[in-house]
């Protein structure tokens, strides 16, 4: 099996871990206090990674301007992307936002072939678009939406702030693929693992300064509660290992739509541990997404 498959499958899984944890900051935090927890814990941890890396791989670092530049558009894009998806969710509700969120595997294609020049194989093409089918499958039958509420969004905000999140996330993983393979470097692991050093930096002081403008005493809070807080930033971290290097190995877009996978571990995670029954329906929600990612690695 591939390294990158291997590696966003248990970015995948850790991606899962990352949101159980964070959903227990929800009533301690705002949204934006609870996604800080991602940045600001998860950069020293980062900052040891690439130290470590740096250490047992003796190759020189090329800092170029593109490296920095897409780093820094690749960062902005992940956190406008999310600003944008809590303003959906203020206007229509989670569901719906999340839906249109979930259109970012197709833009990511898009970003792949303006900005890297890169395609996908005609088959993959049909596995992202039956995993996507999964994804709003589930959308609608486990909050119990109708389709037809999510076509007449189409003509209010929240398509536009929807649709604008996935651009972005998908701009945002483009983005760090080209800032790692702008780098030439020989080593993988020390090409992702610089990027994501780089752009957790660069997001932690947007962020701060975000914070201290916009909601005052969020940053306290997020001291405060430190210590579930870490354990998020941790989970966090080595997810995004996961994501960066894989990013690196892989076309962006192969890697988000194999990504789609956490949903399959949130569902185990519902059954296994919250011991919650779900329908036929979202069960076939499941298979499409396993369908999807079959055809994506065949």
């Amino acid at each position: 099996m591939d390294a990158w498959i291997i590696l966003t499958i248990a970015a995948a899984f850790l991606q899962n871990i990352r949101n159980s944890l964070q959903k227990s900051l929800s009533t301690l935090l705002s949204a934006e206090g609870a996604a800080y927890t991602r940045f600001v814990y998860g950069l020293p941890l980062a900052i040891v990674y690439w130290g470590f890396l740096k250490y047992y791989i003796n190759e020189e670092i090329a800092w170029g301007i593109s490296f920095w530049l897409y780093c820094w558009i690749g960062g902005v894009a992940q956190i406008l992307a999310m600003i944008f998806l809590l303003r959906a969710f203020a206007i229509r509700g989670f569901a719906i936002g999340t839906s249109y969120a979930k259109t970012e595997t197709l833009q990511t294609i898009l970003f792949s072939i303006i900005i890297l020049n890169e395609t996908i194989t005609l088959m993959a093409f049909f596995g992202i678009v039956v995993s996507l089918i999964g994804v709003f499958f589930l959308s609608v039958i486990r909050t119990k939406l109708e389709i037809f509420n999510i076509l007449i969004s189409l003509k209010e905000k929240t398509a536009v702030f929807g649709l604008t999140s996935a651009a972005l996330l998908g701009l945002s993983a483009v983005s760090y693929r080209a800032a790692a393979l702008s780098m030439d470097s020989k080593s993988y692991l020390l090409a992702g693992g610089s990027t994501l050093m780089v752009t957790l930096f660069l997001q932690t002081i947007l962020m701060t300064l975000y914070l201290l403008i916009m909601q005052k005493g969020q940053i306290t809070k997020v001291w405060d509660n430190r210590g579930k807080a870490m354990l998020v930033g941790l989970a966090s971290m080595l997810g995004s290992v996961g994501w960066f290097t894989a990013m690196t190995l892989q076309n962006a877009a192969y890697v988000r739509a194999l990504g789609q996978v956490e949903i399959i571990f949130t569902f185990l995670t519902s059954i296994i541990i919250f011991k919650e029954q779900f329908s036929k329906f979202e069960i076939y929600g499941v298979l499409l997404i396993i369908g999807g990612v079959i055809l994506l690695l065949i």
